[in-house]
């Protein structure tokens, strides 16, 4: 089992910047790779961002590209994800999700990923 907590969400003006931290405790953080998702208002879930265990690997959605920073610190059990000029629509509760086996074909779609975070609210204000 992984468990994962997310954190940094929060209320920002647009253009403004946030970053997400997912600290993870359980089984070995370094062999998994690493996600963020989103849900916003009335939409179904969004693949945002990934990371490969040796994080040399990193994937984007195409509406973040530019903007989001996946990283991810072994030492500290922890993913990031550095939001940079945030919009409106980027509201949204932001998910971690963890998963052994995702490759970066698979990364986007979330059945690749086995254990979940609780989510953090981020609400960017026009």
């Amino acid at each position: 089992q992984v468990q994962l907590v997310e954190s940094g969400g929060g209320l920002v003006q647009a253009g403004g910047s946030l970053r997400l931290a997912c600290a993870a405790s359980g089984r070995t953080f370094s062999n998994y790779n690493m996600g963020w998702f989103r849900v916003a208002p009335g939409k179904e879930r969004e693949f945002v961002a990934a990371i490969m265990t040796s994080g040399g690997s990193r994937y984007y959605a195409d509406s973040v590209k530019g903007r989001f920073t996946i990283s991810k610190d072994n030492a500290k059990n922890t993913v990031y994800l550095q939001m940079n000029s945030l919009e409106p629509e980027d509201t949204a509760v932001y998910y971690c999700a963890a998963g052994s086996s995702t490759t970066g074909r698979t990364a986007p779609y979330d059945h690749a990923y086995a254990y979940w975070g609780q989510g953090t609210q981020v609400t960017v204000s026009s």
